[in-house]
């Protein structure tokens, strides 16, 4: 089969397009036909070196995909050939560790495109316990867009922020695919939402997809914004998608007793804060990482409800994952990139 194939870290151009041997499914595994899949900041990373010393060379990047069963392995029911599905981005591979929640708290935990091979490539084979049936009706390209971004999401803002309809939300990076997708799932869940962007442009997409303020920060000071759309009290919850010099703001944007999730650290991996600030106000600081099948499949639901809708920057050829990866990087995404690993 072929796929993007990095054999180090490095600039974009350590991606390649290449040859490798196509997986069969084990016992208990589906083998997918990967029609689309969706890019991650989170790539970019791995790819750079940052979030790991070293990997298994030669590595395939990619955690998102949508595709079709291509085949079962021994024991498997419920699926059938051609069918439409969603891998979960990321899940236990023991059989013992399968329906402990959160999974990611497991110690055979693994997420493709990091602990394993992913899907940057034309197959790729999954447990069949976390694989998602596709009833969306979307096309592969949208459909590719949703799961990592949508999951953890869900993840962040219903299981560990624990938003409820009425709660007054705060997303960082709103025009980002982690961003964007929150706003949806903020809104899905009955909040209001405000979020942060660096442009005009970016606000007014922002605000497309249900933003209720946007905050451009290169020209307003966010937490003084959210005071004042919250009457002064704070936001019920944060969601820092930003880490760094951001966070110390974000906890002093929410309110006595509200909760900041710690969804990543493209602001940087360090920051200094004084504990007062969380203290004196019983403010709470959660972290957020991956997700659970049944996040997906909450999220999924929505989706089929039209509550929540993919955002589609651009898919390009598999072959070009380095330009899809050089413009991830450049922030000049609005919503997610795809890859389509058949096309020419």
């Amino acid at each position: 089969m072929k796929a993007a194939v990095i054999h180090e870290f490095g600039d974009v151009d350590v991606l390649k397009y290449e040859d490798v041997p196509t997986p069969e499914p084990q016992a208990g595994e589906v083998l997918i036909k990967i029609l689309a899949t969706g890019l991650n900041r989170l790539e970019d990373y791995i790819r750079e070196g940052s979030i790991v010393p070293e990997l298994e060379w030669p590595h395939i990047l990619g955690a998102d995909a949508a595709g079709e069963v291509a085949a079962v392995g021994e024991g498997v029911t419920g699926f059938t050939v051609g069918e439409r599905v969603i891998p979960q981005p990321g899940f236990p591979t023991d059989p013992a560790d399968y329906e402990t929640r959160p999974g990611a708290a497991t110690a055979s935990f693994n997420l493709p495109g990091l602990h394993r091979s992913g899907t940057y490539a034309q197959y790729i084979s999954v447990p069949a316990r976390f694989v998602a049936k596709d009833t969306t009706g979307l096309s592969p390209e949208e459909a590719a867009t949703l799961p990592m971004p949508l999951a953890t999401a869900v993840r962040a803002l219903k299981g560990i922020g624990e938003v409820k309809a009425g709660d007054k939300v705060l997303v960082h990076s709103g025009a980002s695919g982690s961003g964007s997708m929150q706003i949806q799932v903020a809104k899905a869940l009955g909040a209001e939402v405000a979020t942060t962007v660096r442009s005009a442009e970016k606000a007014e997409f922002a605000k497309g997809i249900g933003a209720d303020l946007v905050i451009n920060t290169r020209e307003e000071d966010f937490v003084a914004k959210v005071q004042e759309w919250s009457g002064g009290s704070g936001a019920d919850v944060v969601i820092d998608n930003l880490g760094g010099d951001v966070l110390p703001k974000s906890i002093e944007a929410v309110k006595p007793l509200g909760v900041v999730v710690v969804f990543g650290f493209t602001a940087g991996p360090e920051t200094t804060f004084d504990v007062r600030s969380l203290f004196f106000a019983q403010k709470q600081l959660r972290g957020a990482m991956a997700s659970d099948i049944e996040d997906l499949e909450w999220g999924l639901e929505q989706v089929k409800a039209g509550k929540i809708k993919p955002l589609l920057d651009t898919a390009l050829p598999l072959s070009q994952a380095g330009a899809a990866h050089k413009r991830l990087a450049e922030g000049l995404v609005k919503g997610n990139l795809v890859l389509l690993p058949w096309a020419a």
